[in-house]
């Protein structure tokens, strides 16, 4: 997978099933996340760009979805993208992420969400840096860094 024609396929035809599913009615999502963190992951909203200093944050690790805490991406794929969102160029596993077209705000863009619990992470371009050619844009507040294994 990660290539640009590997995500349409996946916006065309489906997403792999996760290694496991997080489902909760909105209300005990609402009750859990702050109320930014429920904007941008359950309503698909958008951080302000450079609002987060994980943007310059460069050190290794792991990031998790901020709802669930499925591991999504390692900070071996992140770059700095000058977009003021965290940038990576690959998710940690084949399933971690799910792919799906979006066509609001008069654009045609390809969502990407976490694809244990749904939720909103960001989207995903095909202007990245090698290896992959993929910029994983993402909002900050879907993330949070996992404790070293």
């Amino acid at each position: 997978m990660h290539r640009w024609r590997d995500v349409i396929d996946r916006v065309r035809g489906g997403n792999p099933p996760p290694p496991r599913r997080v489902d909760k009615p909105e209300a005990e999502w609402r009750a859990e996340l702050a109320p930014d963190v429920f904007q941008v992951t359950r309503l698909a909203g958008t951080e302000r760009p450079f609002s987060s200093p994980l943007c310059g944050l460069f050190e290794p690790g792991r990031y998790g979805c901020a709802c669930c805490g499925t591991p999504l991406f390692d900070a071996g794929t992140k770059f700095e993208s000058g977009t003021g969102w965290p940038s990576f160029t690959a998710p940690l596993a084949d399933a971690a992420v799910a792919y799906h077209g979006d066509e609001s705000h008069g654009m045609v863009r390809v969502e990407i969400l976490c694809n244990a619990c749904d939720a909103h992470l960001g989207h995903v371009f095909p202007d990245g840096p090698p290896p992959t050619g993929l910029r994983y844009c993402v909002n900050a507040l879907s993330l949070r860094k996992l404790a070293a294994e």
